[in-house]
This record gives C-alpha cells, sequence and structure tokens, in this order.
C-alpha cells in the first residue's frame, strides 16, 4: 500500500505548479501588451479598451486630446479608450480656438 497507489493514474508525469516568490517583481506590461487593469502596466502606462479587449497605452502629456466624460459610466462605452492625463494635467475644452469656432475639443491642460 505504497504512496503510488494513492495517485491518480496519469498526473505523475505533470509538473507541479509552484508560486514565483513574492521577492521577485512581476514584470509590468508595456505599451501594446494586452492588460486587465492599470496595475498590470509599467509606469507611464494605463490599461484602455483598444476594440474588445484591454491593452497598456501611454498616459496623456500636455496638449494631447484627451475625453472628456460627461456622464458618470460612459468611459465603458468607447471602443477605443485613452487614459487620462499625466498628474497635474487636466482634461478641459481647449482654449486657444478662434472666434465661433464651435468645436468641443479638449486637451490635457496644467491646473
Amino acid at each position: 500500500h505504497g504512496a503510488a497507489e494513492l495517485e491518480e493514474p496519469g498526473t505523475e508525469a505533470l509538473p507541479r505548479r509552484t508560486p514565483a516568490p513574492a521577492w521577485i517583481p512581476a514584470a509590468k506590461g508595456e505599451e501594446g501588451d494586452l492588460c486587465l487593469r492599470s496595475s498590470d502596466c509599467a509606469a507611464g502606462l494605463c490599461c484602455a479598451r483598444h476594440f474588445w479587449s484591454k491593452m497598456c497605452k501611454p498616459v496623456l502629456r500636455e496638449g494631447q486630446v484627451c475625453t472628456r466624460h460627461r456622464r458618470k459610466g460612459s468611459h465603458g462605452l468607447e471602443i477605443f479608450q485613452r487614459c487620462h492625463c499625466a498628474e497635474g494635467l487636466a482634461c478641459r475644452l481647449q482654449r486657444e480656438l478662434g472666434p465661433g469656432d464651435t468645436s468641443r475639443l479638449h486637451t490635457c491642460q496644467r491646473h
């Protein structure tokens, strides 16, 4: 009545999965890598929708076009999401527009 009799047939050939030690940092996703949440991405990137999956995209810098969400929760409806503006920047209506220009373009601007 050895231990081999207690194992299920065929399991001895399967490798045992061991978790990675906590001291080994998990590699963060680079731009274009698939992700589930922003913490999966490297610094300066966020996890945003791209078609029907999500990928690491760059956080927006000053002057870049951003998306201003009027209603809470509407961010999830976009097929191509943009990241948020970098720290110290806010997504605001572009100011340098000429008279009579009704463009609704928003850009990342200093607070």
